[in-house]
């Protein structure tokens, strides 16, 4: 069975914090503390992505920067290319791109509308729920008479 990114997002639910890219880091650092987590797509509007701000990039900054960090506009810190994935994307390719790229969070798109976001955490529980029902069947297959 093929697991999709749309089946992952149902269960997970859909809801994406964003951040502006004129906003301070100040403000992108606390709502990553009080939402727990990784990661802040860079949108103006909601709906389309500039860029992602993530504690890789607070811890970057703070390592390199001799200045206050929670100053400076999210602009200056956020990453850009975003690497994205559609709904219809795979499990698969979606954890290969995250390896390839070695990035832990991945915004969902759909119609270039941003409608969900994944972290590496996500996928890693999708693919333990989809091995245990796995499991499940085949014990049902070896129990079952058509087998023995």
């Amino acid at each position: 069975m093929t697991m999709k990114i749309s089946d992952i997002l149902k269960e997970k639910g859909s809801e994406v914090t964003t951040i502006s890219s004129s906003a301070t880091m100040r403000e992108a650092i606390r709502i990553l503390a009080a939402k727990r987590i990784g990661a802040l797509p860079v949108s103006s509007d909601g709906k389309s992505i500039d860029g992602i701000v993530s504690e890789r990039d607070v811890i970057t900054a703070l390592s390199t920067d001799d200045t206050d960090v929670r100053a400076k506009p999210v602009h200056e810190l956020m990453t850009t290319p975003v690497y994205t994935c559609a709904l219809d994307a795979t499990l698969q390719e979606v954890m290969a791109l995250m390896i390839e790229r070695r990035i832990r969070h991945v915004p969902v798109l759909e119609d270039a509308v941003l409608v969900g976001i994944l972290s590496i955490g996500d996928l890693v529980n999708a693919r333990l729920r989809q091995a245990e029902v796995e499991r499940e069947q085949m014990a049902e297959y070896i129990a079952s008479p058509a087998y023995n």
